[in-house]
């Protein structure tokens, strides 16, 4: 299946904050390559600070990649301009859901009018036309219209607030939506619910969802693939179960190990795979991004590895350890066994 989103050697620079006689730019992306396909869901997840927001804000536009290309359906973004850009925006057919719906949702209006608001750069549509889309949005996220519509956000809890969030983005009929940090918020119940909620419409509407979290367990029931980002470099990527079970990446692993709800091989300890505080550094220049909190780096790491293929798997994986380092800590198991069977 052809990709609906191909990001090609993407990099976003963002100026540091005027402290400390700070200069020069930070790369929140660097020479990332992803793709996404039709109604698939793949999580992006990630340590604050990764990256993983900076791919979702770029791809819908907010920020302007410093290099690289994203094309969507075929369609380089970064490549239309004017009357182009506008006919793109104008059909909605990426969306964002913001991590927090009610600091994004505007208290003085009401769900209706929330929902709506999207339509105004959609295109010409009727008062009736406006408001069977608000109720066809309402009822996929599975909130009754008529109890909803004129609700303000005050008044929903935080489990239907999220789901109001995820009309407003819908109901333009995007073909990809990011949702980003969906379930952070939420207690254990309403994120099954959110959960479950997004696998559905990506089988009912054929939509591509990406999922954006801290949280592996919120994705092992839900992603068919996640993309594992460390400093704004994409590490490793693949079918989430692999991934998670026998990761290939350190930084992978660290994350499956720390997570109990995880599946993933119970003798990998947090406390065998982690440099101590003490002994953590400053990652050098030109570095593998990881090199200085990973206790297996070796004089290949000075130089940062590109993502490849990992044999035998549909797997990807940036690591000069990638071979090696479960064979430290269990000397008598065949490495390609064992990370990629």
């Amino acid at each position: 299946m052809s990709a609906l989103l191909t990001v090609s050697d993407l990099t976003v620079t963002y100026a540091p904050p005027r402290r400390s006689g700070s200069i020069g730019t930070g790369a929140a992306l660097a020479g990332v390559d992803l793709d996404i396909r039709p109604g698939e869901i793949i999580g992006i997840v990630g340590e604050t600070g990764s990256g993983k927001t900076t791919l979702a804000r770029a791809t819908v536009g907010l920020v302007k990649p410093a290099a690289g290309r994203i094309d969507f359906d075929g369609t380089d973004l970064g490549a239309l301009r004017g009357k182009a850009l506008r006919q793109f925006r104008r059909s909605g057919q990426v969306q964002l859901a913001f991590q927090d719906p009610l600091r994004s949702l505007d208290t003085d209006l009401s769900v209706g009018e929330l929902v709506a608001e999207p339509l105004d750069v959609v295109g010409d549509l009727t008062r009736a036309e406006r408001r069977e889309r608000v109720d066809e949005a309402l009822g996929l996220v599975g909130l009754d219209a008529d109890s909803f519509r004129d609700r303000y956000p005050r008044q929903l809890s935080g489990g239907q607030r999220q789901r109001v969030s995820l009309a407003r983005s819908i109901v333009t009929r995007p073909r990809l939506l990011f949702c980003d940090e969906p379930v952070s918020a939420l207690d254990v119940s309403n994120r099954n619910l959110v959960l479950r909620l997004l696998d559905r419409l990506r089988t009912e509407l054929g939509l591509a969802v990406v999922i954006i979290a801290h949280d592996l367990s919120s994705l092992a029931g839900v992603a068919d693939r996640v993309a594992v980002f460390y400093r704004g470099r994409l590490v490793e990527h693949g079918p989430i179960s692999d991934v998670l079970e026998k990761p290939v990446h350190p930084y992978t692993a660290l994350l499956a190990s720390s997570a109990p709800s995880v599946e993933h091989d119970d003798r990998l300890s947090p406390l065998e795979l982690r440099v101590p505080v003490t002994e953590a550094r400053t990652p050098a220049e030109g570095a593998c991004v990881f090199a200085a909190r990973c206790r297996f780096a070796h004089d290949a790491c000075a130089e940062q590895p590109p993502l490849v293929p990992v044999a035998g798997t549909d797997r990807f994986a940036a690591c000069h350890a990638a071979d090696s380092w479960r064979r430290s800590l269990n000397p008598e198991t065949d490495p390609q066994k064992e990370a990629l069977s």
